[in-house]
């Protein structure tokens, strides 16, 4: 996860130097969004894959002279099933719907669109090997 997480890591500083670089220079509030919201989202990516490299180590891939054999086995922990993607999704939707019907299911959007978001976030905690 190492290169990965240094990829994204630049790609992160590369949108963070473009955003303030942008903003000084045009003046114009969408497209300084736009690169502020690619920097968020790199920045995020980098994050995780950060956590997830001092979390596992390195792995077999990260090793220039690494075999094959190395990286074979059980790895990751994959959740069987799951109910928080539907509710992801319905929460994304009734928030899309919530723009243009009005504010109450916006927020009834929040409502169901948070345990979505947690239930991703922290079903397997309690499950890895």
């Amino acid at each position: 996860m190492k290169g990965e997480a240094w990829l994204f890591t630049g790609t992160a500083l590369f949108f963070a130097a473009t955003t303030l670089v942008y903003g000084w220079f045009s003046r114009e509030p969408a497209g300084t969004a736009a690169l502020c919201v690619s920097f968020v989202m790199s920045g995020l990516v980098s994050a995780f894959l950060w956590r997830q490299y001092r979390r596992g180590g390195r792995r077999p891939e990260d090793h220039g002279e690494a075999e094959v054999r190395e990286a074979g086995g059980r790895r990751v922990f994959f959740p069987a099933r799951s109910h928080f993607p539907v509710l992801a999704a319905a929460g994304s939707a009734l928030i899309a719907l919530g723009v243009v019907q009005g504010l109450w299911l916006c927020l009834i959007g929040f409502g169901v669109l948070l345990p979505g978001i947690l239930g991703f976030a922290f079903q397997s905690l309690g499950h890895e090997e």
